[in-house]
């Protein structure tokens, strides 16, 4: 994602300063405040991957939210996407075996959890499948 720099005027006795400031730090619109609530309470409930966690709030499936402020959401929080892979490779060693190549392939699958090939490896090997 392209990173998108806004600037914002601040006087001083006169004097305007120019900061530099990352168009996600703007205030969010309330359907962005929505997904938002939204992301968390699944991050609260299972491993997702970004992509995958965008997928879910846009999905007519899931919430239905358009996808730019689901974008947005999601890319306005604070997420360790390493340890949602750990949690999604936890749930899936739950459920069924793995091999260690198995447990990355369906982390990172398009099809499976979308996380990268890094955060599916983290998350396989720190679950000990690998």
């Amino acid at each position: 994602m392209k990173n998108v720099l806004t600037r914002v005027g601040i006087s001083f006795i006169g004097i305007t300063v120019l900061a530099v400031a990352p168009a996600w730090a703007q205030e969010l619109t309330n359907p962005q405040k929505n997904a938002v609530r939204s992301a968390n309470q699944y991050l609260s409930m299972q491993g997702f991957s970004r992509q995958g966690l965008i997928d879910q709030l846009s999905s007519d499936f899931g919430d239905g939210y358009e996808v730019s402020d689901a974008t947005v959401a999601v890319d306005s929080l604070e997420v360790d996407w390493n340890k949602e892979a750990l949690d999604s490779a936890k749930l899936y060693l739950s459920m069924q075996g793995f091999s260690c190549k198995g447990l990355i392939d369906q982390l990172s699958s398009e099809s499976g959890d979308n996380f990268t090939e890094s955060q599916a490896t983290y998350g396989a090997q720190q679950a000990g499948a690998c």
